[in-house]
């Protein structure tokens, strides 16, 4: 009989530390190197590099193992878009959260047509149920795009002015990010932004809880039942230790 080989097959780390030193490089603004240093500071000497093939690695499967235990996501979407600059050149990157501020997906694109915004839909419907109402800004491209998309034709769409900041959920959303984007230097890559922001979103907002609408009992015993899942789902022994 076969037997099936484990996720952490041939690293001679233990999954726990690969485990924490994901969670750390995706939950807080934290370098390669800044993470080697603090494995370090707890006996654990392993370089950046390795840190980094970890990520790569582990990222994309810690990201959907989060975005699974998650809440089911709300009914109304947000829709926003911001600019960023890799080498030198101006892309897109669009992103739909949801009226509770969860984070539903994010692409990074060149362009800001009706082609683009189409894709984006298509991207969000495969992994979220048909929403109620749409709210987006007033860029053209979207009441195109949605006029071709079957599941959406008779979805409420609400056009909110950007400048009068009402469509809140989708721009504070983008703030995280940006705060990255400068601790990076700035990304890059187009492959390599989207996939670090594929796995950023789901794994930051599964430990970033709403500090000011709870005490702090409260937020103490959230945050050990939030690390408990996490450990339970990437590394199942260890999860006894957090809990």
């Amino acid at each position: 009989m076969n037997k099936t080989k484990s996720l952490y097959h041939g690293h001679r780390f233990p999954a726990v530390v690969i485990s924490c030193a994901v969670r750390w490089y995706f939950r807080f603004s934290l370098s390669l190197r800044d993470i080697e240093e603090l494995l370090l500071e707890r006996g654990v000497v392993v370089t950046y590099e390795t840190i980094r093939c970890w990520c790569d690695k582990f990222g994309a499967g810690f990201a959907r193992c989060a975005r699974a235990v998650r809440r089911k996501p709300g009914r109304t979407w947000h829709l926003d878009e911001m600019f960023v600059t890799l080498r030198g050149e101006p892309y897109l990157l669009w992103r739909a959260v949801d009226e509770h501020g969860a984070e539903l997906d994010a692409l990074v694109q060149k362009r800001r047509d009706k082609a683009a915004a189409k894709r984006f839909f298509q991207r969000v419907l495969r992994s979220n149920p048909v929403p109620r109402k749409i709210v987006t800004d007033q860029l053209r491209s979207y009441p195109a795009a949605k006029a071709d998309i079957p599941e959406l034709v008779k979805v409420k769409h609400v056009f909110v002015k950007a400048a009068a900041r009402v469509n809140n959920r989708a721009e504070n959303i983008h703030q995280p990010t940006r705060r990255r984007e400068r601790q990076m230097c700035g990304f890059r890559d187009a492959r390599r932004t989207q996939a670090f922001l594929s796995c950023f979103g789901p794994i930051r907002q599964h430990f970033a809880l709403p500090r000011h609408r709870m005490n702090a009992e409260c937020h103490l015993s959230i945050l050990k039942e939030r690390l408990s899942t996490w450990y339970g789902l990437t590394v199942p022994a260890a999860a006894d230790q957090v809990s």
